[in-house]
C-alpha cells in the first residue's frame, strides 16, 4: 500500500499477476502511469519471441492480435493475444494491451495499461489511465487526463474525505474490474473508479469539481 492509500491490486485481479506488479510495487496508479514509456519498452524486451512480432518503433503484436490497416501504432506498445485494434484506431505513448482486449475505430488511446477483455466501442478517448479487465466503455466515452479550466495545475484525487495532490500534470483514472461507461460520459481527471461502477450515458464525474 503507498501513501495514498488507493491499492491497484483492488480495483483490478490481475494487477499482481502483471509485467508492471514487480516493479511498480507501492506505486499509486497516477505514478504507474507516469512512466509508463518507460514500463511498456521493459515489459515489450521481457515478451516471448515466438509469441510476438516485435516491428519497428517499440511495437510488440502478438500473432493471434488483429491489427487492422489504417490503425496508426506508436511505441512503446504491446498488443497482447487475440486484441483488436480497428483501422482509424490510435494506440501510442506507452500502451499495453492485455488478452482480448478491443479497440474500435476512431478510438485513440494513450500511455494506458488496459487488462483482459476491456473495450473502447468507438470515438473514445483513455489517456494517461489503468483500465481493469471487463470493463465496457461505449461509444463516445471519454477519460480525460488534464485540468483543462485550470491550466498548471496538477491532477488531483479523492480518496474518502481526503482529496490527494498526485503532483502530475496528467493522469486520467483507475477504472475497476467490470465498470461500465455509458455512451458520451466524462471522467474527470483524477477519477477513481471502484470495481463494478456503472456510469450512466451523458454522465459526468468529477471527484474533484471545487478547485
Amino acid at each position: 500500500m503507498n501513501e495514498s492509500g488507493v491499492d491497484i491490486a483492488r480495483a483490478i485481479a490481475r494487477w499482481d499477476s502483471s509485467p508492471f506488479a514487480a516493479a511498480c510495487e507501492g506505486w499509486a496508479p497516477w505514478d504507474v502511469v507516469a512512466r509508463l514509456p518507460e514500463l511498456v519498452r521493459g515489459a515489450l524486451h521481457d515478451l516471448p519471441r515466438d509469441g510476438y512480432r516485435i516491428a519497428e518503433g517499440e511495437i510488440a503484436i502478438h500473432r493471434d492480435a488483429r491489427v487492422e490497416p489504417g490503425a496508426a501504432l506508436q511505441g512503446p506498445a504491446v498488443i497482447g493475444p487475440h486484441a483488436f485494434v480497428a483501422a482509424s484506431a490510435c494506440v501510442r505513448g506507452g500502451a499495453w494491451l492485455d488478452a482480448h482486449v478491443s479497440i474500435g475505430r476512431g478510438c485513440e488511446l494513450k500511455a494506458s495499461l488496459v487488462f483482459e477483455g476491456s473495450a473502447l466501442a468507438h470515438f473514445n478517448y483513455v489517456g494517461d489511465s489503468i483500465v481493469g479487465a471487463g470493463v465496457n466503455l461505449e461509444a463516445g466515452s471519454i477519460v480525460c487526463n488534464h485540468r483543462n479550466e485550470d491550466p498548471g495545475a496538477t491532477v488531483r484525487a479523492r480518496v474518502g474525505r481526503r482529496r490527494i495532490d498526485t503532483g502530475r500534470a496528467k493522469f486520467g483514472a483507475l477504472v475497476g474490474d467490470g465498470c461500465r461507461i455509458g455512451a458520451n460520459a466524462v471522467l474527470a481527471p483524477g477519477t477513481l473508479l471502484a470495481p463494478g461502477t456503472v456510469v450512466a450515458r451523458l454522465a459526468l464525474v468529477d471527484q474533484d469539481p471545487h478547485r
